[in-house]
């Protein structure tokens, strides 16, 4: 069966020194069998957005299996804006990340509806860090931004109950459960909140967390085969545009 990952990073970071290059990836793809992974710069998410998505489009350039997310730093919005626009010309971005913790601002502060804006007027979907209540926020941002789509990134973290209810209440919010604590119960809450299967992405955080997590978490999920298939790569084929990242031999669920 097919994998799209659609949570990764490219890049070593302050805290976990045997992650690295590209290859890496690679390789934790091949053991896994994920066919394509989406990622962002780590350099760009901690530290500087623009050099590390520049970095990164090198790397995308040489790795047609990595298909990348350019960072918008909240605190930058012009900047981010222009640099998106760069990023996504290359036709190897997808997708824009934004992170709260790093660059010190949560939904609803004006920085992060800035930032909204900027991926909004770009029309692609956004990978959104969340770690916290602050989620509860998200169906009123995107309420009036009506072409943005939100990825809430490891669903909540530990808010992930009101994430689930976040995501249930509007049909723009996706959830990806990647992290390190496998909370027992976590897809079969969203699913009973009334979080569609088609809104549910596979992601794993790599190579910070080794893929066999997450997908010890969606195989455990109690998922229809078809059911399966959309999480572990259909619906991120819909959402991303992605129709030639697939053999055709392999028909979208």
């Amino acid at each position: 069966m097919p994998i799209i990952d659609v949570h990764a990073h490219v890049g070593r970071w302050q805290f976990h020194l045997t992650a690295g290059d590209a290859e890496n990836n690679l390789r934790q793809m091949d053991r896994y069998g994920i066919d394509l992974q989406l990622v962002s710069a780590s350099e760009a998410v901690v530290y500087d957005a623009v050099g590390g998505n520049a970095a990164l489009s090198k790397v995308l350039a040489q790795q047609p299996r990595l298909y990348g997310y350019a960072v918008v730093n909240p605190n930058r919005p012009e900047e981010s804006a222009a640099d998106l626009r760069r990023c996504l010309d290359s036709g190897r971005f997808v997708g824009a990340k934004i992170h709260t913790h790093y660059p010190g601002q949560l939904p609803g502060a004006r920085a992060m509806t800035e930032a909204f804006d900027v991926v909004a007027e770009a029309g692609v979907p956004l990978l959104l860090h969340t770690w916290g209540d602050e989620v509860t926020l998200l169906p009123e941002l995107l309420a009036s931004r009506p072409g943005l789509r939100v990825i809430m990134g490891h669903a909540g973290g530990d808010a992930w109950r009101e994430a689930a209810h976040a995501a249930a209440s509007c049909d723009r919010l996706y959830l990806e459960h990647c992290r390190t604590a496998t909370d027992a119960g976590r897809i079969a809450y969203a699913r009973e909140a009334g979080v569609p299967v088609e809104r549910l992405l596979f992601g794993t955080d790599a190579t910070l967390i080794d893929p066999c997590v997450a997908l010890g978490v969606v195989r455990d999920a109690g998922f229809t085969p078809e059911e399966l298939e959309r999480v572990l790569w259909g619906n991120a084929v819909r959402l991303f545009g992605l129709p030639a990242a697939l053999s055709p031999t392999r028909p979208f669920p």
